[in-house]
């Protein structure tokens, strides 16, 4: 079910803070964005209200985006809610398209995802995975290899990244059958604050690569 911003409601998206989307409102306009998905409430005192990933491209468009979902009201997750998704490499429908618009709403994503870290962390920090990113590994991989400009593998694999969930706790599979490419996404991975390591499948011989989300 897609609910759209009142005109009320979009003049307080786009008076949001431009650097952290801290908003100002009404307890009722802002209760309005959050059930919308727009908008989140920091689980921390005072308790302030934050642009999703959503929301800020509602902002930078000076407009209303076509199709905006609801969204629970936790912490703004880049793909709860239908909001968006990131690649995780072969699917048969890539989500979200290609091209520029792609490009832009992947790094908003990233963007929107950083920002959660900051507010999340007791010390404000960005360079560790958060407590969303950790209860969705995949997604959260898969999206920091995206908005580092990798290639996800197409339907029928060949060359692009591939990534998997394991057995193994908060810890995830990343393939990629070019050498120098899959070193990439674990300078990527590391980057974004990961523990990788690189493996061999006793079966196949192939190379992998084993990330787990760091925690200090």
């Amino acid at each position: 079910m897609a609910l759209s911003p009142t005109a009320a409601q979009r003049r307080v998206i786009a008076a949001a803070d431009p650097a952290t989307g801290r908003l100002k409102g009404t307890q009722a306009q802002l209760a309005a964005l959050v059930k919308r998905g727009l908008a989140f409430r920091h689980p921390r005192p005072p308790h302030d209200h934050f642009l999703t990933p959503a929301g800020h491209r509602i902002r930078e468009a000076g407009g209303e985006p076509d199709g905006v979902t609801v969204a629970p009201e936790t912490p703004a997750a880049p793909d709860a809610g239908g909001v968006f998704a990131a690649r995780v490499g072969g699917e048969e429908a890539a989500p979200g398209g290609t091209g520029p618009a792609r490009l832009r709403e992947v790094r908003g994503a990233w963007q929107g995802l950083l920002e959660l870290r900051r507010m999340t962390h007791p010390d404000g920090s960005t360079d560790r995975p958060c407590a969303w990113e950790r209860s969705h590994l995949v997604r959260a991989a898969a999206l920091a290899l995206e908005a580092a400009g990798h290639r996800p593998a197409g339907p029928d694999g060949g060359d692009g990244y591939r990534v998997r969930a394991t057995p193994q706790p908060e810890a995830v599979a990343v393939y990629e059958p070019d050498g120098t490419a899959l070193r990439g996404c674990a300078a990527t991975l590391e980057r974004a604050g990961w523990h990788v390591g690189e493996h061999t499948e006793p079966r196949t011989r192939a190379r992998y690569l084993l990330a787990s989300p760091r925690k200090v």
